[in-house]
């Protein structure tokens, strides 16, 4: 992907033991006691949302530079972790935050919860994909979009042969009860859905076409992967997700059956970013932690991934994708307001389709 195709789109918006061994969740970290040394220079709390595949593939790099450092990685989606650290406003655990939706930053912002930090090379991120003050609060790495996986056999088990290619489509009650969606209160990929969709209808047809879609959906699950996942195996016929997992879910089990989309009209996105947490003695790690984020080598790895990124690099478009990925993206997204209305959002969502919801794990 060239920088003047990722320039040109974005200009519409406003913007798991040890690391000499594996890396360990937060959990796993204080079973082993390790909270004692929560101020320890060398221990290093993250927070992310990230796919766990690329947790640890992305991680390689950085424990090759720092092998005396445990990293302690908390991996939820993007709602869960979001309330998480809301929740640990005034006795933060993470140092970092790596790979949460730009959305959810802006929320933490709002708060008051993060330390702005200028990491080395953020000259080189797009504009666009970071914080609007002279020192950002958050940084942008990539940006991800809705998307849908079809399991064909499952729809030609209930007599269908068409597979839907836009959110019209979705609403045809020939797939009443064989959807599956991401639940917005908990994933990150769910509340970009519906936010791309009020954005794209505006509220009040935004709202009437959520009512519509809701009548074919069996479940709102608390993942943004797991609807691709469980239509890929072949518990639904249409699993709302996002581009990466639609895609890598259909190569799995072959073309023949499944088949991943993305809707006509543009999908909903945001962008996966990081940032420093506000303590009252944030560690040099956490800011190096940071500086190597966002670093030429983990930009080309986020690059084999998402089709758009913070920086221009990498020639290649990942295999799936059109050939120009930033038209897909649905236009003139106010991040900001998105955050401010985030919670009114949630809550008239739950209202009106939470009797849906997978019960919580």
């Amino acid at each position: 992907m060239k920088k003047r195709i990722v320039l040109l789109a974005m200009a519409a918006v406003m913007a798991m033991g040890t690391l000499t061994g594996c890396v360990t969740t937060q959990q796993e970290a204080q079973a082993a006691g390790t909270d004692a040394a929560a101020e320890d220079e060398n221990v290093l709390n993250v927070y992310t949302a990230l796919e766990d595949e690329q947790v640890t593939d992305y991680l390689e790099e950085f424990k090759e530079l720092h092998p005396d450092v445990t990293v302690n990685v908390t991996r939820e989606s993007t709602g869960v972790i979001t309330s998480r650290l809301l929740a640990e406003k005034d006795n933060p655990v993470a140092d970092v935050v790596w790979g949460l939706s730009a959305t959810s930053l802006l929320v933490l912002k709002q708060e008051g919860m993060l330390e702005p930090y200028s990491p080395e090379g953020v000259d080189r991120i797009l504009p666009q994909f970071k914080d609007t003050d002279e020192t950002p609060s958050w940084v942008g790495i990539d940006a991800w979009e809705t998307a849908w996986i079809v399991n064909k056999e499952v729809l030609k088990s209930h007599g269908i042969d068409t597979v839907p290619t836009s959110y019209q489509d979705l609403l045809d009650p020939k797939y009443e009860g064989l959807i599956a969606m991401s639940n917005p209160a908990s994933s990150g990929t769910g509340l970009l859905t519906v936010n791309g969709i009020l954005s794209l209808y505006g509220e009040e047809e935004g709202w009437n076409y959520l009512d519509e879609l809701d009548k074919n959906v069996a479940v709102y699950m608390h993942s943004g992967s797991q609807p691709a996942k469980e239509t890929a195996a072949g518990e639904y016929g249409i699993g709302i997700s996002f581009g990466y997992r639609c895609l890598q879910s259909a190569e799995e089990v072959g073309s023949d059956i499944c088949e991943a989309v993305f809707p006509e009209e543009g999908s909903g996105w945001d962008m996966e970013a990081n940032a420093l947490i506000k303590k009252d003695n944030e560690k040099d790690i956490a800011k190096e932690f940071l500086d190597w984020a966002i670093s030429d080598n983990i930009m080309t790895k986020y690059a084999t991934n998402y089709p758009i990124v913070a920086i221009g690099v990498g020639d290649e478009i990942p295999e799936g994708y059109s050939s120009n990925p930033l038209d897909q993206l649905i236009p003139d997204i106010d991040f900001n307001k998105a955050a401010a209305d985030r919670e009114s959002i949630l809550n008239e969502w739950s209202e009106r389709y939470d009797a849906k919801s997978a019960p919580e794990e």
